[in-house]
């Protein structure tokens, strides 16, 4: 459909609407559905709306200043906030301030946020953000952190000798079935993440017993000789 097509192209000399400074498309990307559009290889994201083509631009064009301005975090990447404990947010939107007085100037990112539980919106600045998951990861964080988060309600009577139980269970079941050392080693990586995540999330120190038994038991066979 000719509106899912972006709107410029590389090479375009366009005007950044709020500046009125000029500049050459440098790359195109899509993200959310949404064309968001590198000018003259700067790291500054602008969306459609934000740009005009010269030829068609009727304001004023000013000199530009070069200016570059690194993000740490992008559009759909999954971080916490702080201050709002295990809560998860989505990165929606991503806003550079910059500030120029005649003895002082300074840039600063806000990011605008989207919780995941209801939608709410926030912003923050980036020394407030810890990525949990970049865009491109972040739908199968998410459905990890669900399954995760049902096995803990499912499981939360469980002492923790019964969950060391379990493990030791997984474990030797791994070992019947699958012979091979790289598939065990896969498995008790997996075991280790995902409890990683969890204490990630709660904060209970059970995980990271769960974490520290899966550790020493890769060292044990990391260390073992096998033969493939």
């Amino acid at each position: 459909m000719e509106n899912n097509k972006p709107k410029f192209r590389v090479g375009d000399i366009v005007v950044i609407i709020l500046y009125g400074t000029v500049g050459t498309i440098t790359s195109i990307k899509e993200m959310n559905g949404l064309w968001i559009y590198e000018v003259n290889h700067s790291e500054a994201l602008y969306l459609e709306t934000t740009l005009k083509l010269l030829s068609e631009y009727e304001g004023r064009v000013i000199e530009t200043e070069q200016i570059e301005i690194e993000y740490n975090y992008y559009f759909g990447d999954l971080v916490l906030v702080a201050g709002y404990e295990k809560e998860l947010f989505k990165i929606i939107g991503i806003r550079t301030e910059i500030w120029r007085y005649k003895e002082d100037s300074w840039e600063e990112v806000i990011y605008e946020l989207s919780r995941i539980k209801d939608g709410e919106w926030l912003e923050a600045g980036e020394e407030e953000l810890t990525l949990l998951a970049d865009h491109q990861n972040a739908e199968a964080f998410l459905q990890k952190i669900s399954q995760l988060y049902l096995a803990k309600k499912e499981t939360k009577s469980l002492e923790m000798h019964g969950m060391k139980k379990e493990f030791r269970k997984f474990e030797k079941e791994r070992l019947h079935k699958k012979n091979e050392r790289k598939q065990i080693i896969d498995g008790l990586l997996d075991v280790y993440n995902d409890y990683g995540y969890l204490y990630q999330m709660f904060k209970d120190e059970k995980y990271k017993d769960v974490m520290a038994l899966a550790l020493k038991n890769l060292e044990k066979i990391t260390n073992s000789k096998w033969t493939d």
